[in-house]
């Protein structure tokens, strides 16, 4: 492009590819932060002159090559012999496509973002917790197989803890499987909340259970043989299980009623 200005001349050239010769890592800054290159490389020269230097600033648009974070910091740049710097350049303004650039001088320009670079998470604590989950899920087997095959007296009530464990173990492995494919679970919304609603279905009901444990060890405790006698019926395990499983169901919809947009966030 040129552009005229009584007799002086001003040629603008875009180099396509140059952004990877002339990468935004060679932008040194203080922060330790992620650059990005977000406009194609372009020079303005004086035809038959070695000026550089200008009277006033010149002000020029970049077009974005690529989507703009809106916590990221823009800087319009230039190419001094081996690095990127900011030094007579200014943002002016800017949107969604575009950023307006001034500069005092003429060079090879460009516009790079500065975006936080992402936390970076704790392999050892990642190990951690991969160890406890795993060596929750063998002890939550075992405990099931052992309500399984051992034999139980007719008047212990089994039911409570069976259904902890398998509450427990399922949202444990769950919870597993869910770390192990996030990168995949994470771009799908709804496979992800309803991976959310499931897990807080099932530990809600654990601690369901562990109530309803508590209430038949306190009736056992306090030897209330005539409630018992009684409620026989009422306390069977059919009725256990809609209590267990029911009530944690219900506080699980009326959640996603009121608050749908607390499953699957990024949290």
């Amino acid at each position: 492009m040129i552009e005229m200005c009584r007799s002086a001349a001003v040629a603008f050239m875009s180099y396509n590819t140059m952004e990877n010769l002339l990468k935004p890592d060679f932008f040194n800054t203080s922060s330790d932060t992620v650059k990005t290159m977000m406009s194609t490389v372009i020079s303005a020269t004086l035809p038959k002159t070695t000026n550089t230097e200008l009277t006033k600033p010149v002000n020029f648009t970049l077009k974005h090559i690529r989507d703009s974070d809106p916590s990221g910091s823009l800087s319009c740049v230039y190419w001094n012999i081996s690095e990127w710097i900011v030094d007579g350049c200014s943002v002016l303004k800017t949107n969604s496509s575009y950023t307006v650039c001034s500069c005092v001088h003429l060079s090879t320009f460009a516009l790079i973002m500065q975006t936080s670079r992402p936390a970076e998470s704790d392999s050892r604590l990642d190990l951690l917790n991969l160890v406890c989950v795993i060596v929750g899920l063998v002890f939550f087997s075992l405990a099931l197989l052992t309500f399984a095959l051992c034999q139980w007296s007719s008047g212990v009530n089994n039911v409570a803890r069976i259904n902890i464990c398998i509450s427990l173990l399922l949202a444990h492995l769950l919870f597993l499987l869910t770390q192990r494919f996030l990168s995949l679970i994470r771009p799908q919304q709804v496979l992800c909340a309803m991976i959310s609603g499931l897990l807080h279905f099932l530990f809600l009901s654990g601690f369901v259970w562990m109530f309803i444990e508590a209430v038949l060890l306190f009736i056992c405790v306090k030897n209330l043989s005539q409630i018992s006698s009684k409620d026989r019926e009422v306390l069977s395990s059919g009725f256990l299980c809609v209590i267990g499983y029911v009530f944690a169901l219900v506080v699980v919809c009326v959640s996603v009623g009121v608050v749908p947009e607390g499953y699957g966030s990024e949290q």
